[in-house]
């Protein structure tokens, strides 16, 4: 007789991390790869981050940490907040998770129950869609594009057939790059308030921007829960550490869903990461390379064939309308790959309506790979 397999596991595959592996079979058999698949920081944590976790190593025990994390680590996000958006946050409804990944799961655990539904733009990233689908709450996908800048609206959640419970807010976004502004997501926050809907907001690329100034929901919607991680600015992906600024009143329901199911963030991450705010003048030099790593791309890309690119904001994506080059995003990723070298992740995996049509490139790695990866796109398109 067959063991019972949960329904749950049944989503949808994360692809681009199925093109990461097709670009490291690709080099272990001697294959060149330029990775423009993959939304990490190509530079390594800073260097104080890194000098902080061997002190730690040498004088703490590193055992577990309160399910909140250190109450060090949760005063510097403090004084962060203060100096980066004049909010006081106070340390209490500080957070400390293992990455955003952990802080969407307790967000939405503590936030909607099985049938809510939940609201956010297409194209978007796919683990809130395939996170909520597994927990049994509802994904309601709003379709958007140029004319929304690729963000929601009030107008957008008007349109809905059904009321929802909740609605993600990314900006920057993944894939798009595109951010919402201040009267933006003032409207927005003033329409969830005035109907109830619990407002998700994604902050995890703040830090990285290109002349627009980045706005946090908390601004203007004390209810709003923030997510935001030290994997993207503060390039420290593998170190796997997040934070939620959490709303009062489901302050103690996070606390003890995150007791239950993560105990703590791993202790030597969070030593580390207090001297990440001390490191400014090593992550703006980051910035500094990703704005040209963008200004290569956004220039050479439309030489290539890549002509309809969205608004890059922020974050470090340019994502592409390939209308004219292809139907099946899968295979022409695939081919490209195989053919060039050139990893970008497939469309299909932000946008399942439209992403056949589209591509994204990451620009977080080196100016010399932007360069290099443009030359044999274009040859290869031209073929």
């Amino acid at each position: 007789m067959a063991l019972k397999v949960a329904s749950r596991g049944q989503v949808p595959p994360f692809i681009v991390m199925d093109v990461m592996q097709s670009a490291a079979d690709r080099e272990a058999e001697g294959g060149d790869v330029l990775h423009l698949e993959v939304g990490q920081p190509a530079t390594s944590a800073p260097r104080g981050v890194i000098e902080a976790a061997k002190r730690a190593l040498d004088q703490d025990k590193l055992g577990y940490t309160v399910a909140f994390g250190l109450p060090q680590l949760r005063e510097r996000l403090a004084a962060h907040y203060n100096a980066w958006y004049g909010v006081d946050v106070p340390v209490e409804r500080i957070a400390i998770t293992k990455g955003s990944s952990a802080a969407f799961l307790l967000s939405f655990v503590a936030a909607f129950d099985p049938g809510d539904r939940v609201a956010m733009v297409s194209p978007g990233y796919p683990a809130y869609r395939n996170i909520l689908t597994a927990l049994g709450i509802e994904p309601v996908l709003m379709l958007s594009g140029p004319e929304h800048r690729y963000q929601p609206t009030p107008a957008l959640l008007d349109a809905l057939d059904k009321p929802v419970d909740g609605l993600i807010l990314a900006s920057p976004s993944n894939p798009t790059g595109t951010m919402v502004g201040g009267d933006e997501m003032r409207a927005l926050t003033e329409y969830c308030l005035a109907k109830g809907i619990r407002l998700v907001s994604d902050e995890i690329y703040h830090g990285i921007g290109f002349g627009q100034p980045w706005v946090s929901a908390l601004e203007s919607d004390p209810n709003a829960l923030i997510i935001n991680s030290f994997s993207k600015y503060f390039s420290m992906t593998g170190w796997r550490l997040g934070w939620m600024i959490v709303p009062p009143d489901m302050v103690r329901a996070i606390e003890c869903l995150a007791q239950n199911m993560f105990i703590s963030s791993p202790t030597l991450s969070q030593h580390a990461a207090i001297a990440a705010f001390d490191c400014h003048e090593e992550l703006e030099a980051n910035i500094k390379r990703y704005a040209r790593n963008r200004e290569v791309l956004l220039n050479d890309l439309p030489g290539a064939g890549f002509a309809d690119l969205a608004p890059a904001d922020g974050a470090f994506y340019v994502y592409a309308n390939v209308a004219d080059l292809t139907n099946d995003s899968v295979d022409f990723c695939r081919r490209m790959l195989a053919e060039t070298g050139v990893a970008c992740t497939p469309g299909l995996d932000f946008d399942p309506d439209r992403g056949h049509a589209t591509i994204r490139f990451s620009f977080a790695g080196s100016t010399e790979d932007m360069v290099e990866a443009c030359k044999r796109m274009k040859a290869w398109i031209k073929r």
